[in-house]
């Protein structure tokens, strides 16, 4: 089931958790999540998305805005490569499109009508496309 979108609210807000700041001896991997779970989700680039979505934060919330951007461009690139979002979202556990089972069929139109893609992404879509 996916959540309603308040493109306006930030993951804290929309969770109902606020995370501690991070430490000094944090990464910068960490600090960033913490600095982007504070911005409204509307306001979030396809890099904080694959960032975001490759770290298992705010799913309910940001794979629609995923979809919404794969729906336009699958191959759509962060600051990684192209397809690099795309790649976050396959790279989820099979267990998420069981709570997200509409995403999950979309994701399949999507993925099914992709060609000439990287091996790498080439696997993660086979995988994810195998019954």
């Amino acid at each position: 089931m996916t959540l309603p979108l308040n493109r306006d609210r930030s993951l804290e807000e929309l969770e109902r958790t606020r995370w501690p700041a991070p430490s000094a001896d944090d990464t910068r991997l960490v600090t960033t999540a913490h600095a982007l779970r504070r911005r409204p989700i509307g306001e979030l680039a396809v890099e904080d998305l694959r960032l975001l979505i490759r770290q298992g934060m705010g799913l309910p919330y940001l794979l629609p805005l995923a979809m919404e951007v794969l729906r336009e461009n699958p191959m759509a690139e962060g600051h990684m490569y192209e397809g690099d979002l795309l790649s976050a979202v396959l790279a989820r556990n099979p267990s998420v499109w069981d709570e997200f089972p509409d995403l999950g069929r979309e994701l399949r139109v999507i993925t099914s009508k992709l060609t000439d893609l990287p091996p790498d992404l080439q696997q993660k879509v086979e995988l994810f496309l195998a019954p």
